[in-house]
Formats: C-alpha cells, sequence, structure tokens
C-alpha cells in the first residue's frame, strides 16, 4: 500500500478520469484534452476552491472534514464503497501497534453452524482474505482449505495463481478483479497492516492482472450476489450468495452460498456426497465428535484451539 498522500492523489486522479462531463451536467466542447473532468470542474461541482481541490489531489493535504469528503464524492460520483475508502483515505484511524492488533479467531459456535449446512456452501473470511474457516461442502466445491497448508489458505491468492480456478469460475476476471477491490478496501481501512502490504507486494511480482487491477483502484465491499462454475465433477452450477458482517468479530465476513435452482441444488447434495467418499476428513475433531475445520489466526499460522 502506497503512504497516504500518494494514495489520495493516484486515488483522487483515477475517480476523476472515469467522470465524463455530460454525467455531471457539464458541456463536452471540442477541444477538451481530457476525457475526465478537470480539477476546477471538481472544485466547483463540490463547492470548494480550487486550489483547496488541487492541494488535496496533489497530496498536500491528507485529511478533510466529513461535508467535503461527501461533497467531493458526490462530485466524483462515487460507490458507497468508494465513498468509504476515500473516507478512510482522509479520516484514518491512529496506527495500532501489533499488541492492539487482534487475532482472528472463528468461535466455536460458528465453527458448528458452518458444519451443519449439510446442502449450503459456507465460509469465513478475514480481513486480508483468508479462509479462516469453511465447510466440507465448500471446499468440495473451491478447494479442500482445510487441508491446505496454513498460510495457504488466502482466497485471492489461490484464484489469482491456481489455474484450476480460471476453469471453475465462468465469471473468472469479473470475480477476481472484484475480490482485489475488496482487499483495496480492506487497505484503506487498514494501511499500516504489514501483512496486506506483503499480499499486495507478492501478488504484484507473481500476477500481471493483479498488477492491471490494483493500479485501476477500484474499491468493493462484500454484499451478495451470484456465481456460475464450471464444476468437474458436477458441471454447470450456478449459485447465489450472502456475506454477511458478524458483530462482535470485527473484521469476519460469513459467506453463505445456495443453488440458484432446484436443480443446482440436487448438484450440491450429489457434490456432498462425492466430497464424503473420496476425501478424508481434516484431523481435529470438535468435543461433540463433528469434524471441526483448522482455522487460522491472522499471522496465518494455524490454531486449532477452537477445533
Amino acid at each position: 500500500m502506497a503512504n497516504n498522500a500518494e494514495e489520495i492523489k493516484k486515488f483522487l486522479r483515477t475517480r476523476r478520469d472515469a467522470v465524463r462531463p455530460s454525467q455531471v451536467g457539464l458541456p463536452n466542447y471540442p477541444g477538451r484534452r481530457v476525457p475526465g473532468l478537470r480539477r476546477e470542474e471538481v472544485a466547483q461541482l463540490a463547492g470548494v476552491s480550487v486550489d483547496y481541490y488541487t492541494r488535496l489531489e496533489q497530496g498536500r493535504l491528507t485529511s478533510a472534514s466529513e461535508g467535503v469528503i461527501l461533497s467531493i464524492a458526490e462530485a466524483l460520483q462515487l460507490t458507497q464503497a468508494e465513498r468509504q475508502y476515500l473516507r478512510d483515505l482522509l479520516r484514518p484511524q491512529p496506527r495500532r501497534s501489533k499488541d492492539q492488533a487482534p487475532q482472528q479467531q472463528v468461535r466455536p459456535d460458528l465453527l458448528r453452524m458452518l458444519n451443519g449446512l449439510h446442502d449450503q456452501p459456507a465460509f469465513v473470511l478475514g480481513r486480508r482474505n483468508e479462509v479462516l474457516a469453511s465447510n466440507d461442502l465448500l471446499d468440495a466445491l473451491l478447494t479442500p482449505f482445510n487441508h491446505r497448508p496454513p498460510g495457504e489458505r488466502n482466497l485471492l491468492r489461490w484464484m489469482l495463481l491456481d489455474p484450476a480456478a480460471r476453469s471453475l469460475y465462468l465469471d473468472w476476471a469479473q470475480l477476481t478483479s472484484e475480490v482485489v477491490g475488496v482487499l483495496r478496501a480492506e487497505a484503506g481501512r487498514n494501511p499500516h497492516d504489514p501483512q496486506i502490504a506483503a499480499l499486495v507486494a507478492e501478488l504484484r511480482s507473481v500476477s500481471p492482472e493483479f498488477r492491471t487491477w490494483w493500479a485501476e483502484r477500484t474499491v468493493v465491499e462484500r454484499t451478495w450476489g451470484m456465481k456460475r462454475f464450471d464444476h468437474p465433477v458436477v458441471g454447470r452450477l450456478d449459485i447465489t450468495y450472502e456475506a454477511l458482517s458478524l458483530p462482535g468479530d470485527p473484521d469476519q465476513i460469513l459467506f453463505v452460498y445456495a443453488g440458484k435452482t432446484d436443480d443446482d441444488l440436487e448438484k450440491l447434495r450429489i457434490l456432498a456426497s462425492w466430497y464424503a467418499e473420496s476425501t478424508p476428513s481434516p484431523a481435529t475433531a470438535g468435543k461433540d465428535g463433528e469434524t471441526a475445520p483448522a482455522q487460522q489466526d491472522e499471522t496465518g499460522e494455524q490454531d486449532s484451539s477452537h477445533a
């Protein structure tokens, strides 16, 4: 992640370039040298001085009031996710010490709930797109995260670098670029997180697609939607999903998948049966005898305290 001033500069510039004058009621007269808005036009639309906006976009100002942030967001027609990202950039939280950063662990009750979802793939993602916990059906649908070594359970890394992921998702480029946008939002919320910085540096060095998407500075928040798969076991499979924030568990998101149609639901049942027959259960087991997914804390090390 670039320093705050540099990121403010690049983010505002890319968003300004993306807005056409006609979108905000301005004339697009012949001879315009830029396809997007000029700085003075953004300043006019936001109700701030040209000098103020220029200093802001040049990174010479690294904070702004909530009113100014909202006005600029409106002028640039930012999405809700982009507005929050701009807010994170211009009203950053104090740097947290390492001792203050809580370890990300999945509660035992939530693990039992994941294991109880027999017809619905489900998993919990951490702040850096780590799969903190997943049920067997999710592992059958995507990849067996529960059997992957500690430190190799990052969803975005898998989507970018595993050829099987490109074959599995029918809309691989769109979905993967959206997850890059999710990481961008997380980087805005946690600008001093060294592991996010390390992940970004790693992916920029090995993935040309990541370099392109990261430079576009698109910001995405997890919500809900649909995904299309070409699964090697059950073929074409469409699922809907919900991304649910977990109160009391900061930076954890619960994803629950469901078959889009009755036919898709039946395919998920077939997939669950196939996985149960072909794959040994994870070595960790809960007190009640149920199988519990292995977890990772925020350092990427395996944690079995709730297994």
